[in-house]
């Protein structure tokens, strides 16, 4: 086999093995047949290491629900052995059976076990806040090669992006994480805690890519793969530079101008992506010392902006899952992290009087 990405083999293999396999046992069958789901190739990111596992024949096929079962049966039975080259039955890390890797669904079904949550009916700002980048990724990135029934496209449509106060309440508690951590790099270095100072500058670097993502209205990815797409977002070019920088700097005061000039970046964008920003640049310096810290106004009018009633009387600060919780063990069990989640938020909720 040449050497080909997966999902330019997924499309190949649909086109080629499976299509023509529905078509003779149910003409005409609405479906959608697709690359969703985990996978760096989902992201348009596999490589040859990426080959070591779970990773080849995989489709994702979507029909209506009488159909799921007979579907599934079907493929197992009558797929070939092999397509270019590959094996289209294998064991996953997830899966130690040998059998074929067509995933077989409904649309809402499948989205759900992504998400966590049914989204075919209305979703509340409390189920978009359960919700990671990840798993949006998951049904949202990828590659559809076709739908005829219409139910995929639907949903990928009303996925693309949080709602305006939602959007306003994740940003906001972004810029208030970094208003608890960046005075603490000053203060860390300047007393002499070098070791301190750099593993505050790298939360800080996190929590700054992750709000470039917002700014950008991009999902963000899992850690893994977070360093390499930030490189591809519209800032990248001006934002990058100087988070590396950040990173690499040598003195502490180095390592704060880096990351003051990286959130004035972030504060630009914020403001041509049409979001409450205040004037002038994020940071100034606390009381009399030389240690940065965020101007009040930049998370207070994103908040101020808000007019769900659910988001008002969240904390400020708390934000979605993913910015609250970094165990991927967690993030990554759809339902225990919506769990979390909802009993977490809800329990900090104050009524607005």
């Amino acid at each position: 086999m040449g050497v080909t990405d997966g999902i330019t083999l997924a499309r190949s293999y649909y086109q080629d093995v499976v299509a023509p396999l529905l078509r003779d046992r149910w003409p005409g069958l609405p479906h959608a047949g697709a690359r969703l789901g985990s996978g760096s190739d989902v992201l348009g990111l596999d490589d040859e290491t990426s080959r070591d596992h779970d990773w080849g024949l995989r489709l994702t096929l979507l029909v209506e629900g009488d159909q799921v079962r007979a579907v599934t049966d079907y493929l197992e039975e009558r797929l070939p052995d092999t397509y270019r080259g590959l094996p289209t039955r294998f064991a996953t890390s997830w899966d130690p059976a040998v059998r074929q890797r067509a995933e077989v669904a409904t649309a809402e079904a499948f989205v759900a076990s992504r998400l966590g949550l049914d989204a075919s009916g209305t979703m509340t700002s409390l189920d978009w806040l359960c919700l990671t980048g990840q798993s949006l990724l998951e049904v949202t990135a990828g590659q559809v090669f076709t739908d005829n029934l219409g139910v995929l496209t639907g949903l990928r449509r009303k996925l693309a992006w949080y709602p305006d106060d939602v959007w306003c309440y994740v940003v906001a508690a972004d810029w208030i994480r970094l208003g608890v951590d960046l005075p603490v790099l000053g203060r860390t270095g300047h007393r002499g805690d070098d070791l301190g100072s750099r593993v505050i500058c790298a939360r800080i670097v996190n929590t700054a890519m992750h709000l470039a993502f917002l700014l950008s209205r991009r999902w963000p990815p899992y850690p893994k793969w977070l360093g390499t797409m930030s490189t591809q977002l519209p800032m990248a070019g001006d934002l990058v530079p100087v988070l590396t920088a950040a990173l690499t700097a040598q003195r502490w005061s180095e390592r704060q101008e880096a990351v003051a000039q990286a959130l004035a970046v972030l504060h630009r964008a914020q403001r041509g992506a049409g979001l409450a920003t205040s004037e002038g640049i994020p940071t100034e310096l606390l009381v009399d010392r030389p240690v940065l810290g965020i101007r009040a106004p930049v998370p207070d009018l994103l908040l101020q902006a808000v007019t769900d009633p659910l988001v008002r009387a969240l904390p400020p600060g708390v934000g979605s899952v993913e910015q609250w919780v970094d165990n991927v063990r967690v993030l990554m069990n759809a339902d225990h992290r919506v769990q979390t989640a909802r009993s977490y938020l809800m329990a900090r909720a104050q009524p607005i009087g």
